[in-house]
């Protein structure tokens, strides 16, 4: 029994450590200072869902990965919880707020998703502008970049083999540099 408790354990200490990856990419400030990613809550949470899309892509590639996918998505919005707590939502409007982030996670993620499957370049660029710039008026140069970006965060994280991907150890391309 104490076994399986050791093992949730150590995922769940894994998890956070590739949570806090992907967090702290998301947060770099190339992304709003060179790309002009709005510098805002929204903002910020619309790259942390790419990062983490970009993330759960990779897991994609492994066998019986929807339980550590479900897994990586409960840390990531327990800490955005905590997150919109600390700046100052009552408790009756947290779970509303919550329930509008993880909506908005899944359609931002079906539009990455379905224009990388795709393999339209065109609409990958479309999804990002809408879903990673927002209403800021994005230079096609900016989300040009940022597309090249993509492709280049989903080779490197390929080559990550799933105990340093999942203990947080990424080699994450520098965005207009490439892999």
């Amino acid at each position: 029994m104490f076994g399986a408790f050791r093992r949730w354990a150590q995922g769940r200490q894994n998890l956070s450590a590739l949570y806090a990856a992907l967090a702290t990419q998301a947060r770099r400030p190339i992304f709003y200072t060179r790309l002009g990613v709005p510098d805002t809550v929204d903002g910020r949470f619309d790259l942390l869902v790419l990062h983490a899309w970009l993330v759960m892509e990779r897991l994609d590639e492994e066998p019986e990965s929807g339980a550590l996918k479900q897994d990586l998505f409960d840390t990531m919005f327990d800490h955005l919880d905590l997150t919109v707590r600390e700046m100052g939502a009552q408790d009756l409007g947290v779970g509303r707020r919550i329930k509008r982030m993880a909506e908005g996670f899944q359609g931002r993620a079906s539009a990455f998703r379905d224009a990388w499957l795709a393999g339209d370049e065109a609409r990958l660029r479309e999804a990002l502008r809408r879903n990673v710039f927002g209403k800021a008026t994005a230079t096609n140069e900016s989300v040009a970049i940022l597309s090249h970006y993509v492709g280049d965060a989903i080779e490197c994280l390929k080559k990550a083999d799933m105990p340093a991907l999942l203990a947080g150890r990424i080699a994450w391309p520098t965005p207009g540099r490439g892999a």
